[in-house]
């Protein structure tokens, strides 16, 4: 499986960015997955429907399926947050995970940095860093993608993957 993240500070276009990076790899025939951390509460159920009522109950896991989408909830219940291989383990085979946040993890990934945001970068003490992302350029050695290109960022994981989109007779070239 080829999993690659996006890492950077709240405000810098992370989820923007990722979700045209996934726009134009799935229109390239491209099978893309997506594991997102999310640091606070969250909940993709209703409160007071049935599947919301089920795990309030004590379901362990409650699995709702329609004819357009299944999802399985799973409650940790006091159990420790899963580390990212566990949670890709669960996907199924893809061309191509996305990984937004998990900013520690030991994947490569894209810093995406905007000058608007003042926190340090990554880059400089994350071996993991592949490329930059940024509406600037930066003093670094690494490949520096325009932030407002999201074609080029795409083109980058290509590359980077040696990944050939279906119908498509060359492999793009890396940015650098």
């Amino acid at each position: 499986m080829k999993v690659i993240g996006f890492a950077g500070w709240s405000g810098s276009g992370k989820t923007t960015l990722v979700e045209q990076v996934i726009s134009l790899l799935a229109a390239r025939g491209l099978a893309v997955s997506l594991v997102k951390h999310a640091h606070h509460t969250f909940d993709i159920d209703h409160q007071g429907k049935d599947s919301w009522r089920h795990r309030h109950a004590g379901c362990r896991e409650v699995l709702i399926s329609s004819g357009l989408r299944w999802s399985l909830m799973h409650e940790l219940r006091g159990d420790d947050e899963m580390p990212l291989e566990a949670l890709l383990a669960k996907l199924t085979d893809c061309d191509l995970v996305l990984v937004e946040g998990f900013k520690r993890a030991a994947i490569p990934k894209i810093e995406v940095r905007r000058t608007v945001v003042t926190e340090p970068a990554f880059f400089p003490d994350d071996a993991n860093i592949v490329a930059v992302a940024t509406d600037a350029p930066l003093d670094t050695q690494l490949p520096q993608l325009d932030i407002n290109d999201p074609a080029q960022v795409a083109d980058f994981i290509l590359g980077y993957f040696s990944i050939m989109p279906p119908g498509e007779s060359r492999l793009v070239a890396t940015a650098g």
